[in-house]
């Protein structure tokens, strides 16, 4: 089925895009909505009127996020976050926390123009994003991450194998000491003389 959007729509597409979606996903979601109309030939001849009146707007729009897209090319985006044992990160890193960097570098970009290729990042290192800031400039964005070991939380976990480790000793040796304690008591038990 296809549709225009009438608005912006994540993981689909911008207002004024023409896309194919499942029957479903259309009649029961994006028109009852208000997110799309049915794609008749008289609506597609009313986009296409819109979009040769919105060209030459539109230039200047493109123009704007070709800038910004420099300067985001320009950027260094790395992530602090805390790391334990092996690497893992406590949690994950994903396009919410990516649009927060970038809010304190000076860059305001919604977390849904923003994909972390590859979902969430559960390690550090290094990954890419892709940041969509027009229909047509979608520019992809490298960005570390950095480690904040949490030296607390693994001298907890330290701690608690150590303890862990403590109390399996404890209880071999509770057991060894119940089998010596078993193994003297039948030993020592009279024999019962046989009638």
């Amino acid at each position: 089925m296809e549709v225009i959007l009438k608005k912006d729509v994540e993981n689909l597409g911008f207002a004024d895009d023409m896309v194919t979606v499942k029957n479903g996903y259309g009649r029961n979601y994006l028109i009852p909505q208000g997110y799309a109309i049915l794609a008749t030939p008289s609506a597609k001849k009313v986009l296409a009127e819109k979009i040769k009146q919105r060209a030459f707007k539109e230039k200047h729009v493109i123009d704007e996020a070709n800038k910004l897209a420099e300067q985001l090319k320009a950027l260094q985006v790395k992530i602090a976050a805390k790391v334990g044992a092996g690497d893992k990160l406590f949690g994950s890193i994903n396009n919410q926390n990516l649009a927060e960097a970038l809010a304190k570098e000076g860059f305001e970009i919604e977390k849904k123009f923003i994909t972390v290729v590859g979902g969430s990042v559960k390690r550090i290192g290094k990954y890419d994003a892709k940041i969509r800031l027009h229909r047509e400039v979608i520019v992809a964005l490298p960005f570390e991450i950095t480690p904040i070991r949490d030296e607390k939380a693994i001298a907890e976990a330290k701690a608690k194998a150590a303890a862990e480790a403590k109390k399996v000793e404890a209880a071999e040796k509770a057991a060894e000491a119940a089998a010596k304690a078993a193994e003297e008591a039948t030993e020592e038990a009279p024999e019962t003389p046989e009638l």
